[in-house]
């Protein structure tokens, strides 16, 4: 049977918070108050918006289907969302934000990733225009970064996020999460969209030829936090651990 870690030591990681697969960034990136996380010009705006639905949604919806035989469950429980959101899944694929992607469909939704991304050649110029959003790690930039995002928010975007942090490929089970996606619902009083990656041994043809599982993305639906006699820390908590919950209830 196939082994679910990409090492066997993963469950004993020392920092949970560390990607099990490392890329090489040669290149520097400069991040600072005047960044644009969100670019809006409409000339950008229209190659993202080509780039993304024209070539990057049908090319990765066919590969996804070719490699992963990637499934989609639950789309009904985000028919009716019209608002800016949150939305949150493990990361246990290197490109499960496609499949992220895929099962938001035609809204608009930005993805936060590690700065480390914008640092490989010519990928960060692609993600860029597939709406990747760096995550600053000097807290002199967060206030632009949040200020962006927000806005974003307000404008009916989505937001996703990686709670967990760290990509560990094919791993099973929900991690720890860390606070951001939720202090951001919380703040802009929008709902989190938990979405599951989950794994499937092959079936029929494919198991003959087929090494490594299959993929289905569950989403859940959404959950919003309303106690407003809470703090805001409290909030933040108590929404961390229902979604958290509900994740873990559907792996």
């Amino acid at each position: 049977m196939e082994k679910t870690f990409v090492r066997e030591d993963i469950e004993l990681a020392e920092n949970e918070n560390e990607d099990v697969i490392h890329m090489k960034e040669p290149l520097e990136i400069n991040i600072d108050e005047k960044y644009e996380y969100i670019k809006e010009e409409k000339i950008f705006s229209f190659f993202s918006d080509l780039i993304y639905y024209g070539l990057a949604f049908p090319v990765l919806t066919i590969l996804n289907k070719i490699v992963y035989d990637l499934k989609i469950e639950g789309k009904e429980n985000i028919k009716n969302l019209h608002t800016g959101a949150i939305s949150v899944s493990n990361h246990v694929l290197v490109l499960d934000c496609t499949m992220v992607g895929k099962a938001l469909g035609l809204k608009k939704v930005y993805f936060t990733t590690r700065e480390g991304s914008f640092k490989i050649p010519f990928i960060r110029k692609l993600i860029k225009l597939l709406r990747a959003v760096p995550i600053p790690t000097g807290v002199k930039n967060k206030e632009c970064f949040v200020n962006q995002l927000d806005k974003a928010i307000k404008e009916g975007k989505i937001i996703h996020f990686y709670p967990e942090k760290a990509l560990w490929p094919y791993y099973e089970k929900i991690r720890k999460f860390k606070n951001g996606a939720f202090d951001f619902a919380i703040r802009n009083d929008v709902p989190v969209i938990p979405m599951v990656i989950t794994f499937r041994n092959p079936k029929g043809i494919r198991k003959l030829f087929k090494k490594k599982k299959d993929v289905t993305v569950k989403i859940l639906e959404p959950i919003k936090y309303t106690n407003e006699n809470d703090s805001k820390k409290d909030s933040i908590e108590k929404l961390k651990k229902q979604v958290h919950q509900a994740m873990e209830n559907n792996i």
